[in-house]
This record gives structure tokens, sequence and C-alpha cells, in this order.
């Protein structure tokens, strides 16, 4: 026998394939993928008939563990054929185990793969053609015995579909009496499919004669079914391989296991396996015991406790998404599932994720996917969710990229097209209700956004954020971002997100949350009214907060988060459904899924989620079947914010769901808004907004502008731009009658000079100022304002200013003593200083070394600015000059371990961030807050 290892070959020419960001690739390009992949993986093959070395059925083990079988027909028209499911649906004749074996033979039989190629192959091979679905013959058929031959059309077609015994008796010929026949491995899945679809037509027509005839009850579960739910039964019992994708709250769970248990009835199913997400485990438990009587388990624990749950399993085993990554194939061989079904199912929507993989390696005859949200953000979530019940449906993604995107030059989504297709390929898999299409009873649900403004503290740390955010955004204009800038990117995202809520998420010292008071006052209308609440955030952190509010209102609650065990969030559910003095269930997205909460009548929602299919699983949990009263749903919005503008973004997405599900609206008009590129349009689009001042409230104006306009705009700048503003002055060139505000800010001057134009304008603009003596303006980071000090220092350069007119440090040289309002302000920068060494430490802890140091140096930085507030030197012997002094000493010390951290960033940082903080400790104690 022949036995072998494909592996990558050395000396030969560098495949080229397309980059996997371009979606714009061709069949050949998808060729050239599958032989790199032949080369660059290894694999095991065994040659299963030794008499033919080239032309014969050879077994792949693939580094994955599953093995798989490939069989050479002809090699110059490259009939092949492989078990694998790529090789079934991408059309392109080939797959990287057939690369593989040829790579074994053409390396290990060069003179026999070379004759082979130029001679044909002696054999006579009997296969369905993928292209028609007709049965061919290929080979000298004058070998064959005169009654088979007439079976056989002069172009090799075989008359008419063969029968499974027809089938069985060429395969006896090529075992007695015609060696060099072969019927082609694919007979078996070719029959095998036939005799499914056509025991399903034969089961379904006994099953509705027994109904009829009352042999057989109509409903297989101990509650009857509502018609439509009986529908999705049938549905899934008799197709097989099927979705079901009712909106939230019609009873996909119920109509599940009535399917499994007509299947049973029926005989095709001993063994379910349920996978769901953890925190529903319980609630299928309390499903399958209340509405049949066939037995369950739920599986915890180790995986060799697993593993024996597997090896004696009852009818129902219902696990979860994260056991499926390390028992999958555990589950194949101990369990054998007749029926798996998804709850849930979005979770694979990803087809590159972990868990996506490892799900698509389970197998079953039967299978089931549960959803009420098939397309979230993109439409090739469908594709993946679609691919785990029939891969042949929609073929493979890169397929389905060009048959329904719309590809820009770069190979990226820019449109759809094919919609109405879309809908129809997918229309015999999948049952879609509407609570309005079948709910006529479901009570109103009123939704209501609630704008709240941020807190002074929250918008300085929100402004942080967004100014990284911008500055990224920017360089996205001009190139690709490194994944290191992505992460960035994104990780500010969320937390200026998190500050929309409450700073507390960040900073466990700033508990400041304007939301609580809207919070409070609906939680107090509710208890008037005796109505429960479903308080949902996307952190745990903000949650801790409303819980900390229920017990000042004397409020019990129900705590539902992924910090929760999975036992204990059974207990929490029924004591917000059975206990009348719990009146509060607060949930992360962890509790938006599966979970029945009809007791509830007010939904409110923190903060937003990206996607309206998450947000409509939230609301789901009150606003659905057997729900007796009016749902009011209260959406908590931080005003002129990422908040604010994230609500057109949910409109858009669900305006995809609506259209390729339900066939509403406008097709044509229908855009991709998924995908990181159209996200960074989408996020360059809102800082522009943002900087044009449509969520940025204009500036404070007086009745008339002060009478010295310079520092005026100095100190307005300096309350714009908080702590980035390191000097202001006024200089005057020795030529002309000019004057130019020279502005020295931390970083970013670009973006602050685009910001302060407009108040330049509004100062020194036409009509505003003396057209004899115009007022410029010039902004500069301090890297490069050093950079200048040094050169003119080294005699490089020459001033030529005639004076300069410090403003900020500076002012008026008149008043020397602080007043209440620098005072402060200078409370304000030293707390900051505070919050953002606090802030490093957290950074650090998590991992981000680089932005844990960048928020330790602004904290420094603060302080430095705390000493120099309002750039006034202090008179000897003043209260000002007794509180600088310390200050300044604390400065000076920080220093040092400043210099040590930025030389070993990737080093120990945790010693400088102490140092760090207590320097900051000590710049607040000096500013008189409390630490």
């Amino acid at each position: 026998m022949i036995e072998g290892m494909a592996r990558k070959q050395t000396g030969k020419e560098e495949l080229l394939v397309p980059t996997v960001y371009d979606w714009r690739t061709t069949d050949e390009e998808e060729i050239e993928r599958r032989r790199l992949r032949a080369q660059t993986e290894t694999f095991r093959i065994l040659n299963r008939d030794p008499h033919h070395p080239i032309f014969s059925n050879f077994e792949v083990l693939s580094g994955s563990g599953l093995t798989y079988s490939v069989e050479i027909r002809r090699l110059r028209e490259r009939q092949v054929a492989c078990t694998c499911v790529d090789f079934r649906i991408n059309g392109l004749g080939t797959c990287k185990h057939v690369e593989a074996v040829f790579l074994l033979l053409e390396g290990r039989f060069r003179k026999a793969f070379q004759l082979a190629l130029e001679v044909g192959s002696d054999r006579l091979d009997l296969f369905p053609d993928p292209a028609t679905g007709r049965w061919r013959m290929e080979g000298d058929r004058r070998r064959l015995p005169k009654v088979l031959r007439q079976r056989i059309d002069p172009d090799g077609w075989l008359l008419g579909e063969p029968s499974e015994d027809e089938i069985k008796a060429w395969r006896k010929l090529s075992q007695n009496g015609c060696p060099s026949l072969r019927v082609s491995q694919e007979a078996d899945s070719w029959l095998e499919r036939r005799c499914r679809e056509e025991e399903r037509h034969r089961l379904r027509r006994e099953y509705e004669a027994k109904v009829h005839s009352g042999e057989w009850p109509s409903h297989e579960t101990t509650v009857p079914l509502y018609p439509y739910q009986r529908e999705g039964m049938l549905h899934l019992a008799f197709t097989e391989r099927a979705m079901l994708a009712d909106e939230m709250g019609l009873g996909k769970t119920i109509q599940a296991i009535a399917a499994c248990a007509l299947l049973h009835r029926l005989g095709k199913a001993e063994r379910v396996l349920v996978v769901t997400p953890a925190s529903l485990k319980t609630e299928w438990e309390e499903q399958v015991q209340r509405f049949t009587n066939l037995s369950l388990q739920l599986v915890f624990g180790p995986q060799k406790q697993r593993l024996k749950a597997y090896r004696n399993a009852p009818f129902f085993t219902v696990v979860n998404y994260e056991q499926m990554l390390a028992d999958a194939l555990e589950v194949n061989e101990h369990l054998h599932p007749d029926v798996v079904v998804l709850d849930e199912a979005q979770r694979i929507k990803n087809w590159n994720t972990k868990t996506a993989r490892a799900i698509k390696r389970l197998r079953s005859r039967y299978a089931f996917v549960l959803t009420g949200t098939p397309i979230e953000n993109r439409i090739d979530e469908l594709h993946s969710l679609i691919d785990f019940l029939d891969p042949a449906v929609l073929g493979p993604l890169f397929r389905f990229n060009r048959e329904y995107y719309v590809l820009d030059d770069r190979g990226r989504p820019d449109g759809y097209r094919n919609l109405q297709q879309l809908h129809d390929r997918i229309r015999p898999l999948m049952v879609r209700r509407r609570k309005a299409d079948v709910e006529t009873e479901l009570p109103d649900r009123t939704d209501k956004h609630l704008f709240v403004p941020l807190s002074p503290s929250q918008a300085v740390n929100y402004e942080e954020h967004i100014v990284i955010i911008g500055r990224l955004l920017q360089a996205a204009r001009r190139r690709a971002l490194t994944q290191g800038e992505q992460e960035k990117l994104f990780k500010h995202l969320a937390m200026a997100r998190m500050t929309c809520d409450t700073n507390y998420i960040l900073d466990r010292t700033d508990r400041t949350c304007p939301k609580l008071g809207e919070l409070e006052k609906l939680l107090e209308a509710a208890r008037d009214n005796g109505a429960k609440v479903i308080v949902f955030s996307e952190w745990e952190g903000m949650l801790e907060l409303v819980r900390d509010l229920c017990k000042r209102m004397n409020l019990g609650y129900a705590w539902h988060t992924g910090s929760v065990p999975q036992r204990r969030r059974r207990a929490e559910i029924n004591a917000f459904k059975g206990d009348a003095n719990c009146r509060v269930f607060l949930s992360t997205d962890s509790g938006s899924t599966g979970l029945n909460l009809q007791n509830a009548s007010v939904v409110i929602n923190c903060d937003l989620p990206w996607n309206p299919a998450r947000l409509e699983q939230r609301i789901a949990r009150a606003w659905r079947k057997h729900q007796t009263q009016p749902v009011t749903v209260y959406h908590l919005i931080a005003e002129k914010t990422i908040e604010q503008q994230m609500l057109e973004t949910l409109a858009g997405k669900q305006a995809l769901a609506d259209g390729v599900l339900d066939l509403r609206g406008d097709l044509a008009e229908l855009k991709p808004r998924g995908g990181r590129q159209a996200f960074l349009a989408r996020l360059r689009q809102l800082f522009t907004q943002r900087q044009d001042g449509e969520t940025t409230p204009p500036p404070p104006r007086g009745p008339s502008l002060p009478a010295d306009r310079s520092l005026g705009f100095a100190e307005t700048v300096h309350q714009r731009i908080n702590g980035a503003l390191v000097q202001c002055e006024e200089r005057f060139p020795k030529e002309g009658a000019h004057s130019v505000l020279y502005v020295v800010v931390e970083r970013d001057a670009g973006v602050h000079r685009e910001r302060l134009a407009s108040l330049h304008q509004e100062y020194f603009g036409e009509g505003r100022a003396d057209p004899l003596a115009p007022v410029r303006l010039e902004v500069v980071d301090r890297a490069t304002h050093d950079a200048l000090e040094r050169l003119a220092a080294a005699g490089l350069i020459c001033a030529t200013t005639r004076g300069a007119r410090p403003l900020f440090p500076g002012g008026d040289p008149a008043a020397k003593a602080l007043t209440d309002e620098e005072r402060r302000r200078l409370a304000e920068q030293a707390g900051w200083a505070q919050r953002q060494a606090r802030l490093a430490r957290v950074l650090g802890a998590a991992g981000f070394v680089a932005e844990a140091r960048d928020k330790a140096l602004e904290a420094l930085v603060a302080g430095a600015r705390a000493v120099a507030v309002a750039g006034r030197l202090p008179e000897p012997g003043s209260p000002e000059e007794a509180l600088q002094a310390p200050v300044a000493t604390a400065w000076g010390a920080g220093l040092e371990p400043l210099r040590a951290f930025q030389q070993t960033a990737a080093g120990p940082w945790e010693p400088a961030v102490a140092e760090i903080e207590r320097v900051a400790k000590e710049l607040t104690a000096q500013a008189g807050v409390k630490a």
C-alpha cells in the first residue's frame, strides 16, 4: 500500500494569492489558495487500492483530525472527487485534499504520474455529474457486458436514474468479472440524499394520516400549541435541517421541543443535543419538564465528567457553546446525537470564530437553528448560519460575496445586490413569523428616548477618548491602521461609551452618574404603579450603581450578570418572578436572550447596544407571548454624544434585516453598514459632525466680548480644551502691525488648530478687531515648541519678535493672588491627575501597558499644570506660595520614576504608577480636595 506525507514543497515557485482583505477573487485565485494550503499543511495519505497507484481512492487524514476520501478519475480533465464540504460546494473541481494527493503522487511516482497524464486512465468510472445531476460512464464501454452497455447512451450518459439495487449490481460486477469498473464513492451520498428526501415525504403523509384518524395526537406537548407553533414544529421535523427565525417572544423553544418529540414518536430521534448560551440552560430544563415527559440532563463540570454524561445520555442533553469548543468531536463519538438544536444561533454568525468552527464539526441527521436575529450587522452572518444546515444552499463564502455584495475598487463591500434571490434561496429552510403577523392580542409597546446631559467630569473624560478617536480616524484617512491602532481605536470607543453611562466603570472613585437621576424617577413611578422593571446595561459597573440606588429606595432586586454562577441564575430569575417585593431585574446582556419575564412591564436600557437585534432581544424578555400588560421601554441616552448618533446606525441595521428576511422596504436602497471599513466611515462622519458643532455645545457668549480680547481668548481656550493647554502668548513681530496668538498644546496640534479656528474668528473676525492691527493664530504642540526653544538656545535660529505678552501661564501682572475660580481650577486639575493615575493602574492591570503609560504621563503633566495654574508666581510670604511649594516638590519627586517608566514601557511599570498615584494624591491634598 502507498502511504505518505504531503507537506510543503521546497524549491517550487511561490504561489500568489490575493489578500484576505480583498473579496474580489477569481476561481483561479481560489484554486491557488487551496494549492498553497496543500503545500503548507501536513496530511497523512493512504492509497486504499494499491493495484492502481494513480487512478485510485485515497484516504486523507487532515490536520484537523478528520479523515476524507479523495477519488482520482482523470488527470488531464481533472475529474476528481472528495468527501469534504469545500469540494462539494465550491464548484472549483478541487480542494486542498485533492491538491495534497496530487503533490504526493507527482513527487513519489513522477514517471507514472506523467504517463497517466499523457495516456489517461484504463478504468471504467461510473459517477454522478455535479453539473447535470445525471449519471455518466467514462472509459472503454466495450469491456462491459452487452446488457449493461445498453444502459449507456452513445455520449456516455446512463439512461434514467439508477436504483439502489442497480448500483449494488454495478459494484458487484466491479468485484467479479470487470475489475477495471469503479462505481464512484459519491454514489453513497447521492443515494442517501435521495432516500432521505423520499422518506421525509412518506413520513409526513403517514403522520398526518394518523393524526387525522385519531391514532396519534395533534400535539406532541402536554400543552396545546398555537396554530403557528404547530406549523413551526412540522417545518423543523420534516425539513430535517431547518431554521426557525420567529421574532423574539413567539416560542421558538417550545416549537423545537415539540419537533424533537415528534421525531421521537416517528422513531427518528433517540438523543438530542441542545446547544444554548450558559444563561439559558436552566430555562431549557424548565421548558422541557413543563411541556414533555421526555428525559433530560444539563451538562456541567470538568471534561471528564462531561464525557461520562455524553456516554450515558437521556433524550435531551443540554450544553452551552463554550463546552463545545473542547467537546465537539467527543460528542460525535460518544453521544451520536440524532438532532442538534442551536438556540440563539447567532452565536455562530461569524464563520471564522473558534465557536463557529467547533459547532460545525457536530454531526447529526437533523439540525434546528433557532434565532430571532439571523442578521444583526451583515448578510454574511446569514451565510454562516445556513452553512451549518446545508453548505450547498448558499455555496462557499467567496461565491456568496460575488453574488450578493457590490465590491469597491479595494475589494470591500460597497452595496448589495440580488437580495430577492438571496431571500428565495433560503426560504425553503427558513420559517419566520413576526409578532404583528401571528399575535393580534399582544399588548401595546411604547418606546421613549430620554436624553441626559453629561456631568462636567464625564464631559472631560469623554473628550479625552474622542480626541484620541479623532486622531486615529484622521490617520485612517491617509493609510490603513495597524493592528495596534485598530485595537486602540475600538478600546477608546468602548471607553467613550462607558463614560456616557458613568465614570465609575473606569474610575471607582467617581460615582457621578446623571442617568441615575432619571432612573430614580422611573423606578419611583413604577413602584407607584405596581409595575416590575427590567434594567439592562452592557457594563456591570453601571448596574452596581443601579443596585445601590435600589437599596437606597428599599426596592428588592434580582442580579443576573456574567459573574453569577450558572446554577445561581435560576434562583435570581425565580425570585423576580415569584417574589412580589423583588421589583427590579438587573441584567447585563447575559440575560437579554431566552428568558421569559412577562411579569415585568417596564424595560430600561441604560445604554444602547450596537445592533438592533440585541436591543430587541432585551425588550422581548418582557414584550412577548403571554404578556398581559402594555410594555413601556425607556432608552437613557447621553445627550450630544456617540450614543445619540447610534440611533441612526440601529435604524439602518434594522432595515437590512427587514429587507432580506421579510422583503420589507426598498431592497435596492439598502447599503452595507457592517464591516470594519464601513464602521470607520461612520465614526469619521460622527467625528466630523462633532467638530462642526453638532454634538458640541456652542461656547458661552456674553452680551459683548471682553475689552482685552487676547486675554479673553486665552481664558476661553483654557476652559475649552481644559488640560491640553500648555502655554499661550501674544507675540509681536518686528515687521508689520499684526500680532500672533502663539498657542502651545500638549499634542494633536492639527486637531486643536481646527477647533480653535472658529473661536479665533469669534474674537478677531471681520468687524471684531482693528483691521489695521490684525491678530493671527498659530498652534503648535509641546514637542515642536521645545525643539524651537532648543534651536534658539543653540543659536541656530533667531527670534524675530519685538516683544511677547504671556496670557497663559501669565495673565495680568497686577493681579497676583489666585481668584476663587482659579483655586477651583487648581482643585479640578489635581483631582483629574489623580483619576488619570488610577486609570493607568486599571489599564495596566488589564494588560494595556502602553495605554497605562500614556495615562501616567498625563497624570504627571496635569500635576505640572496645577503648579502653574493661571500662570501666576506668588508673592513672597503669600498663601499661594505656601500652597505651590509642596506641589512643586511633589512634581519633582515624580520626575525620576517617570523617566524610568518611559524607558521601560513594556517592563515593570507598577512601581512607577504607584509613585505617580502618590504624587497625584499629594497634589490633591495641597489643592484642598479630599483624596
